[in-house]
């Protein structure tokens, strides 16, 4: 059945008049009545019966009107997916990241995205990988970026793809005795005061194995999810933290701006693009992809991405 029908007769129960519905149809009252005659006469039953003020729906009308109308919106839907397949020109990518990615990885890209595509919009939610996984099982997220590996429930049914390798700095107070320094033992830390990113996390975890295995039991007086507030303490001399280098490529700090590398191990994370491994992309998460990919690889030939 054509859904041009569909549109007429939809536009007939809402008006409930065939002169106003031709009207505003932008066609003739004639062809409209031989448009429902039609119809009528493929369904197999009256849709509608003329009242003094104009038309109503009869029973089987109702009935029909409630499927016609299911039927429109998936047709629409399916102009739309077609719109956002061939242009962009609408469409959404939900996005799930830890702080590093969500502050230093996402906003050039989107940015990007969407000087290209203006009508796309996003949503980001800031949150460690293994709730951004979990999202992703659900459907509730399009595309992640999480540290490697992805360990849980259901990390099979995710793909994974490479994106980076992130380092991970100490950044220390004004006037800190490290200040100044560009490398630190696991040693110098003894006894002093650390402000970490909270228990779970990816970046608390890689921090806490290499400490454990250095023998050194760090002082964590306090939890932070955020990269700025971490940065804020550690500025106001609270105690020391570990950041990633990311973040201290922007950071405006007083001393130790570029963070010490760790001399005795690396403290080095894996981060990848990661989304269920059964569906293909939409094309608005697809775009917001490549460009991660991309700078990826501008980043690592050495290239400045802007």
């Amino acid at each position: 059945m054509e859904l041009t029908p569909l549109r007429y007769f939809r536009e007939i129960a809402r008006v409930g008049h065939m002169t106003r519905a031709a009207r505003s149809l932008g066609v003739s009252q004639p062809a409209l009545s031989a448009m429902l005659r039609k119809l009528e006469s493929e369904v197999g039953a009256p849709l509608l019966h003329r009242t003094g003020r104009g038309v109503e729906l009869t029973e089987p009308g109702r009935v029909f009107l409630s499927h016609a109308e299911d039927a429109l919106r998936r047709a629409d839907a399916g102009v739309q997916a077609v719109r956002e397949l061939m242009g962009l020109q609408t469409g959404s990518v939900r996005v799930g990241a830890g702080a590093t990615a969500a502050s230093y990885l996402l906003p050039p890209v989107i940015s990007a995205v969407r000087e290209r595509h203006p009508g796309l919009r996003f949503y980001v939610r800031e949150t460690g990988s293994a709730a951004v996984a979990a999202a992703l099982l659900s459907g509730e997220l399009d595309l992640g970026i999480v540290t490697l590996p992805v360990r849980g429930v259901g990390e099979k049914e995710l793909l994974t793809l490479p994106l980076m390798e992130d380092e991970l700095r100490l950044i220390v107070p004004p006037r800190h005795r490290l200040a100044g320094k560009k490398s630190f033992k696991w040693s110098d830390l003894a006894g002093e005061r650390v402000i970490g990113f909270e228990a779970g996390s990816a970046v608390r975890e890689v921090v806490d194995q290499a400490a454990a295995r250095a023998g050194v039991s760090l002082d964590v007086i306090m939890e932070l999810r955020s990269i700025q507030s971490i940065q804020q303490m550690v500025t106001a001399g609270v105690g020391v933290g570990f950041v990633s280098r990311l973040a201290l490529a922007e950071a405006d700090m007083d001393s130790g701006g570029g963070g010490l590398v760790c001399k005795e191990s690396s403290l080095v994370r894996g981060m990848a693009i990661c989304r269920r491994a059964d569906r293909f992309p939409s094309p608005a998460a697809a775009a917001v992809e490549r460009e991660l990919l991309e700078r990826a690889k501008t980043r690592k030939r050495g290239g400045v991405v802007r």
